[in-house]
This record gives C-alpha cells, structure tokens and sequence, in this order.
C-alpha cells in the first residue's frame, strides 16, 4: 500500500548531513532524474531499482517541480523490477540443452563441467528474454522542515535497499533509524534529557547497539500502556508539535492483539494473543513468567477520529496504520494536478497528526518513566499483575 492509502506500514527516518544552502529543488531534480528507474521489459536484463512519480510510477524524469515537490515535501517512489525464474523450469530448460547437446556430440557421455555452465547461462538469459519483470513498488516523503523521512515498507530488505539507493542518490547524505532510543531523544523534556543518558544503556552510538540495548523502552512502553488502558485514565494531552493544538486531549489504548516473547531453554518462544481484552488476564500470568510485550494494536482517538495501528517495539516501526479517511470533495473547476496535490496534503495531515499524538503519549511515558514517580507506577503495575495472577 502506498503513502496515499488509507492503510499502510511506515517507518521514518531522519536525514544526516548538510542540505545545499540554495536551490533546492534543482539539485533534488539533478540527483532524482540521474537515478530515475529504467525499464527492462524490452531487453533480459534480471533487475532494475530507481526512483519514479509518486502518483504515475512509469514516469522517471524529475525535471518539472510537479513531478516530485510538495511545498516542503519531497515525495518519490522506489520502483523494483525483476524477472524470477523457478528453479524447477530452469533445470527443466537445461536438461533440453544437455541432450541436445549429448546427441550432437556422440563420443560425449556427459556434459563437460565448462560447457554445463555455459549452457545453463544461456538457458537463463533465454528465459528470462521471455519472462516478463514483475514490478514493485515503495513510497517515500521526504519533510525537509523537519529532515523526517517516511518510507512505506518494514521489510529489513527492502528497507537496506532504500536506505542504500537514498545514499548512493543524495551523496552526502545518509539515513538513522529514528528507533525507540531516538525517538526519546527527539521527544522527551529537555530536563530529562540527563535521566535518558543515565538510562541509556548501550555502549557506543551505533544504531545497532542503540536499538539491542535499550529494548527496555519497548518494554515497559508497552507495560505501562496495558496498565493503564486497565487501571487508570487512557486520556493524555497533545505535548509535541504538529497539527494538533497543544494540550488538547486525546484517549490512547491497547487492545485487540498482542505479541510476548521470551527466551526458553528451546530458543524464543512467541505467544500471540488476540481478540478484544477484559481483563488481559493471558497477558499478565505470561508477563509475571518472565516474558515481554514486543507487538500491540494501538488505538489513537481525537475528537470523532481514530488511528489503529499494530506498533512493534524494537524498532517503533508502525505496521498496517489505519488514519482517518482522506475525502476531497471534487470541483470541475480544479484539474487533475491540483486534486492530487490536495489528496497528498490531506494525507499527510492526517499521518503527521497521527504520529503527533503517538510522540505526546510516548512523552508522557517517558517523563514518568525517567522520573521521581517510576518507583511508585512500578509498585502498582506490580500490584495489578500479582492481583491479575491470583485470580
């Protein structure tokens, strides 16, 4: 699903180094065309990646502001094409080859190791003149305001993919995971800031060892949430900058499914536990055993508008994020750009509103968390799972 769909899986980015201090545009316009997808449905060729139109993906030229600037956005599509050959028809095809080779050479009673490859190769270039690439694709927007980039696949390969193929665009530049521990730093009080140092228990700045050694934040992110959708209020105030005013309210909870994991004698065990939650009876008797909450559905509520969202706690990627309906109503006096342009902005209110009020309710967390009264909050979410496990 792409950037414009009402259902999608996204996570973000922030962008490291200096953009150019002029003309902007032009030098996005340059890097964009120079990697611009090219088709190889005419030719053999196996695979091809590049950048195309948000809102045509057979367009690759970006010399024209409509084909990628959104005042200031910039919005673009990583474009995959690749021929796949099955296995099973290759060896097939190659099996043909060998025989004929076999009966064309008498004297032969195999085919020789050298000439087995070269008839293999030729096999596969011939396939794949006939295969027809299968393409896919993966949006990004890129906010230069704020240097966040939203990309719209979770796949660790993909993922690599775009992260490389931004590089090798944008030299100079390069793409950090905003995961939990960034997260916090972006979003937590300046006066706590401190307390999440102290807390931070990786031991260099790698992004790698910044994500394994501060899972704690998923954690008792999670746990904390689950109590209170049970035990407390699920009402929070809107603390982070966005389209949303600040302190106006909104109502944040878990339910419906969750994941826990746990590492056994037998390697990591997951639970899956889904359906509409009572009392997370379930959940508490896993989490007094020892295991964690690493996925929930997450519900965000403002006014008449909801976000459901499954949020994974290792890296805070956003998976199947349902946002309000985006509804332009059509004027025969407005042209086709125009409505798409109108859709995209309607869009990304809705999305940066979204992930407004997910940073308000993770700021509230980590300012109890990171402050006097954990001590207190641990006691009673205690208190709840021993009552849970009795009963």
């Amino acid at each position: 699903m792409g950037i414009l769909s009402n259902t999608v899986s996204i996570c973000q980015f922030r962008v490291a180094g200096d953009l150019p201090v002029s003309d902007l545009f032009q030098w996005a316009s340059e890097r964009l065309s120079r990697n611009g997808f090219q088709p190889i449905d005419q030719g053999a060729a196996e695979l091809s990646t590049g950048w195309v139109h948000l809102d045509d993906h057979r367009e690759s030229g970006f010399a024209v502001p409509a084909a990628f600037w959104r005042d200031h956005y910039l919005a673009f599509t990583l474009r995959r094409d690749q021929r796949r050959l099955p296995a099973a028809l290759l060896k097939a095809y190659l099996q043909v080859a060998e025989h004929e080779h076999l009966a064309a050479n008498p004297g032969l009673s195999r085919v020789p190791k050298q000439k087995r490859e070269e008839l293999k190769d030729a096999v596969r270039v011939a396939l794949l003149a006939r295969t027809l690439p299968v393409p896919s694709t993966w949006d990004a927007v890129w906010d230069t305001r704020s240097g966040l980039v939203t990309f719209t696949s979770l796949s660790p390969a993909i993922v690599e993919q775009f992260e490389a193929q931004f590089k090798k665009t944008f030299e100079g530049l390069r793409l950090v995971a905003v995961h939990p521990f960034a997260r916090a730093e972006q979003v937590v009080d300046e006066g706590l800031k401190p307390a999440l140092d102290q807390a931070n228990q990786a031991g260099s700045e790698a992004v790698i060892d910044l994500i394994r050694s501060n899972q704690w934040l998923g954690w008792d992110f999670f746990l904390w949430l689950m109590f209170r959708t049970m035990q407390d209020t699920s009402e929070y105030r809107v603390s982070r900058p966005g389209p949303a005013q600040e302190n106006e309210p909104f109502v944040a909870y878990i339910n419906d499914r969750l994941v826990l994991l746990c590492a056994g004698e037998n390697g990591l065990q997951k639970i899956t536990v889904a359906g509409p939650q009572d009392h997370f009876s379930e959940v508490r008797t896993a989490l007094k055993t020892g295991k964690r909450i690493t996925e929930a559905t997450l519900y965000l509520e403002k006014d008449e508008h909801t976000w459901r969202v499954t949020l994974k706690g290792e890296m805070f990627h956003f998976a199947s994020l349902k946002a309000p309906a985006v509804r332009i109503e059509k004027d025969d006096s407005v042209d086709e750009v125009s409505e798409r342009e109108a859709v995209f902005f309607e869009r990304m209110f809705v999305l940066e509103q979204g992930m407004q009020l997910f940073d308000s309710l993770y700021a509230a967390f980590l300012a109890l968390r990171l402050g006097a009264g954990w001590g207190e909050e641990e006691r009673r979410i205690g208190e709840w799972l021993a009552a849970g496990e009795a009963a």
